[in-house]
């Protein structure tokens, strides 16, 4: 349950972006014919064949056990993947279930009165190895309680609807992680693994355990429209975590949460470096977030694959402890480099810019102290920031200096009680433009109004060449 606070902050935050949430719903449609209907929305494939969860004995009354129902549905529709693919529909109604296995070409749609409810028995949660890229469990040793939601090595996915909900029920969770009585890492709401053609969009998730969305190994994945909600105060309730992944799109998300609102990521010190697979090519666009301990945007910490070629724009955070946080440091190795920072509007913060190499927290102690990350060409322009503390720390690893940082046209209003020093950099390289109040020394001022400073790449990418196609289904039940 929320406390009095976290609540409040969900209300400045739908306060904001209600006026985006109507325009989501002017865009859907609904033609209602006595007990059929017939649902149109964005995906990237339309699907031949459709079924209810009913069908295949599904109890919507919040009570009823219905894990066997959804393997059972999904198993039995799995055999039209070479047949036009199929679509899975929950009604509306509470249903039950513990961890289920999507398949390939494949739309799991949540009716908007639907509301997906995790298991709180821990059996219903089957364990699953660590991933190679991080070998090591994050909340203890060994293995993982696989997602809530999970495939792997599947091809054209899509999980949808009218804004349905999908509640982890997570309280459970979190006061076992703060007992210390887990004997596995905690379990994500939705995790596709090693798949390709990726879509989620139209959802909300509440009380997730741990991460909500971990797209991992994957590609050509949009992640759109999600509204995401858990307590400021739980622990690990990471928004959207894209995890050594290619070509993704995340565009119009709301999240409130206990940690970073979005985590880029790409594997652990020496499992990280050894599987070497970074995420490139992401876009985050028109993203509001509320995460009063933790960053709007985070790059790392676990980045050792690297990070390349990462394009932000139109971002909205409130009461965040920071806009956009680099986090690494010695053992990681791997690198963040090419990323592109434009439109942030921030209120309440500690640190509008925040890079650190100090980081630590090491999967076990054989990490290795000459792997040292490359931190490289990071740019960020339009930035109006309002009640900040610090304006900028910005700490770099000695003899390993983060270079070609590039602030323009960025203005900051401190808090009344800010720090005295507004900047404290060490170990950093770059130079800035139009920057209030002025940053320190070594990020060298070119003069004021320098054209094309901190530029995006003019260049498209893949992900944004891909067309929503409009599909509609009908079901009688």
């Amino acid at each position: 349950m929320m406390v009095k606070t976290d609540w409040v902050l969900v209300v400045l935050l739908l306060g904001l972006v209600f006026s985006r949430v109507e325009g989501a719903e002017g865009r859907k449609e609904r033609i209602l014919e006595g007990s059929s209907y017939e649902l149109a929305y964005s995906a990237m494939n339309c699907r031949r064949h459709s079924a209810s969860i009913k069908d295949f004995g599904g109890v919507g009354d919040g009570k009823t056990l219905n894990t066997k129902a959804f393997q059972k549905a999904i198993n039995q529709l799995s055999k039209y993947a070479s047949d036009g693919g199929a679509q899975l529909v929950i009604p509306a109604g509470h249903w039950l279930t513990g961890s289920f296995n999507l398949t390939s070409h494949f739309t799991l749609f949540l009716h908007r009165d639907a509301v997906l409810l995790a298991s709180q028995e821990i059996n219903q949660w089957p364990v699953i190895d660590p991933l190679p890229s991080y070998g090591h469990g994050r909340d203890a040793p060994g293995g993982r309680y696989v997602s809530l939601i999970f495939g792997t090595n599947l091809t054209d996915v899509i999980i949808t609807g009218e804004n349905g909900t999908i509640d982890g029920q997570g309280a459970l969770w979190w006061q076992q992680f703060h007992g210390e009585k887990l004997k596995y890492t905690r379990p994500y709401l939705i995790e596709l693994m090693h798949s390709d053609k990726i879509q989620i969009s139209n959802l909300t998730l509440v009380n997730s355990p741990s991460w909500n969305i971990h797209p991992v190994y994957s590609s050509n994945i949009i992640i759109q429209g999600i509204t995401i909600l858990a307590p400021v105060t739980s622990p690990n309730t990471d928004g959207i975590d894209p995890d050594s992944c290619t070509n993704i799109r995340l565009e119009d998300n709301y999240i409130v949460s206990g940690d970073d609102c979005v985590a880029v990521k790409s594997g652990w010190d020496e499992y990280g470096i050894k599987y070497g697979r970074p995420t490139s090519h992401l876009i985050i666009r028109r993203l509001t977030c509320i995460s009063p301990y933790s960053a709007a945007i985070a790059l790392g910490s676990e980045m050792s694959g690297g990070i390349q070629d990462v394009r932000v724009q139109d971002i909205t955070a409130i009461h965040t402890e920071s806009g956009i946080r680099i986090k690494t440091g010695v053992g990681r190795g791997g690198f963040v480099k090419d990323v592109y920072v434009k439109g942030m509007k921030l209120h309440t913060m500690k640190w509008v810019f925040w890079m650190t190499g100090n980081y630590g927290s090491h999967a076990d102690t054989h990490w290795d102290p000459k792997a040292l990350p490359e931190i490289k060409g990071i740019n960020y322009r339009d930035v109006v920031a309002e009640n900040v503390s610090m304006a900028g720390q910005l700490e770099g690893i000695s003899g390993d200096s983060f270079t070609g940082i590039c602030m323009s046209n960025v203005t900051i209003g401190l808090a009344k009680n800010s720090k005295k020093y507004p900047w404290a950099c060490t170990n950093v390289e770059g130079i800035s433009s139009s920057v209030q109040p002025p940053p320190c020394r070594l990020l060298a001022d070119q003069g004021p109004k320098k054209i094309g400073m901190c530029d995006f790449p003019t260049e498209s990418l893949s992900i944004d060449n891909i067309e929503m196609q409009r599909c509609s289904y009908r079901l009688n039940y």
